[in-house]
């Protein structure tokens, strides 16, 4: 198979509006979390979300470009643009035709859906909606639109499996290019779900912390506190290649990808299978797929939302692979800062673990300070402030409700 490489990144998110930005936050242990500013959330149990900040779409595109996409569509956009002024600002050579995007998202455009419904219903029960209500809400505009604006004509659609999304969506594409159907592909996720239906479905379902007066502290991954997960925002977006593409015209080579797996809980549709063996074959068949062993991982980036069962079941998991060389493996959490990106979050779990590789250091996992008494003995969680760490290779972990699980292996560029 064809080696897969990382030429370029971009990131709209709570605690920055590109990598650099992000990685500085991250190191730093910065939080993102805020009281909502999208809508009036004072009657909501839960009150506050990791939003992003300062975004300027006409940044990134016009302002006519940007009032017919839903807000996932001009984060995705602006993270596009990003990663392919990083990649390859000059595409003269380039065939667009063996080039496409894979995104991963969750719910599409649910503000845009929210607010035209509330509009009908509001109304005197006239069909008025817009024209672009159908294009501004569907997943599958936004890798779309990231095509039409870039004249991309390979291989183009969205990936839906709840918060593994977009780690499926980076897996796809990577099993592209390995088999040779394409030579680039954009990978990523977003998500913008602070909306009022969103958050009042998650509150329902008590999977949100309720932690209104700590909310900077109220992601607690792993910790005997933990309540629920802090929603956030943004999207994450990187620019895979072949290896000898990429050499021949002479990109920058941040990071490799080596392997990947995909598995199935099949056992509940919003609970992950306590004994964690769904998520435990992921990480070993995407081991198995990179030519590694358990021991030879480096740093986890966990999946860990802070919900009370998620993180249990994720740490069994984790002592089902590694065994006793788990005591040997420091983990992060990073959704303690950025807040959980539901489709997006796999995508942010890879950048959090390549730019670990690229600064040799684990970053914090901020918020927890007591360790769940029932996790595996010598659980390393990486805590408190960044860890100096040889980081050869990393496996970022993601699972979603229906029991989806992706695991990814990345590794540093040789």
């Amino acid at each position: 198979m064809r080696k897969v490489v990382i030429t370029g990144m971009g990131a709209i998110t709570p605690i920055g509006n590109s990598v650099a930005a992000y990685s500085q936050a991250l190191f730093n242990g910065i939080s993102g979390a805020g009281p909502i500013t999208r809508f009036d959330a004072h009657r909501y149990k839960t009150r506050f979300g990791c939003e992003v900040k300062n975004f300027d779409a006409q940044q990134y595109m016009d302002r006519a470009e940007a009032r017919k996409m839903d807000l996932v569509s001009q984060f995705a956009m602006a993270a596009a643009v990003q990663a392919i002024e990083q990649s390859m600002p000059h595409r003269n050579g380039i065939d667009p035709t063996r080039i496409g995007v894979i995104l991963g998202t969750a719910n599409g455009g649910p503000s845009t859906y929210e607010t035209q419904v509330k509009q009908f219903a509001q109304g005197d029960g006239s069909p008025a909606f817009t024209p672009h209500f159908i294009p501004m809400m569907m997943a599958n505009a936004i890798p779309a639109n990231i095509c039409n604006r870039f004249g991309f004509t390979g291989m183009n659609y969205t990936t839906v499996a709840a918060c593994a999304s977009s780690n499926i969506a980076i897996a796809d594409a990577m099993n592209k290019i390995r088999y040779g159907q394409a030579d680039i592909m954009l990978a990523g996720g977003a998500e913008a779900s602070i909306t009022e239906a969103a958050m009042g479905g998650f509150a329902a379902m008590r999977a949100l912390s309720t932690n209104n007066d700590n909310v900077l502290t109220a992601s607690r991954p792993f910790d005997s506190q933990r309540d629920g997960f802090v929603i956030g925002e943004g999207a994450v977006l990187f620019v895979l290649e072949e290896k000898e593409h990429a050499l021949q015209r002479g990109a920058n080579i941040l990071a490799e990808l080596v392997g990947c797996a995909i598995t199935s809980d099949a056992y509940h549709i919003a609970a992950p299978h306590p004994n964690g063996d769904g998520a435990a074959r992921g990480m070993l068949l995407a081991l198995q797929d990179a030519g590694l062993s358990p021991k030879d991982v480096d740093m986890v980036s966990a999946h860990a939302t802070a919900t009370p069962t998620g993180d249990l079941c994720e740490a069994i998991a984790l002592q089902k692979t590694f065994g006793n060389h788990l005591q040997q493996v420091p983990i992060t959490a990073t959704k303690a800062s950025h807040g959980h990106l539901l489709g997006g979050a796999g995508a942010m779990g890879l950048l959090s673990a390549i730019v670990a590789i690229t600064e040799q250091q684990v970053p914090p996992t901020i918020n927890t300070t007591t360790l769940d008494p029932a996790l595996p003995a010598g659980f390393w969680l990486v805590t408190d402030k960044p860890r100096p760490h040889k980081i050869d290779i990393a496996l970022c972990n993601s699972f979603g409700f229906g029991g989806h699980n992706a695991s990814i292996i990345c590794k540093k560029p040789s």
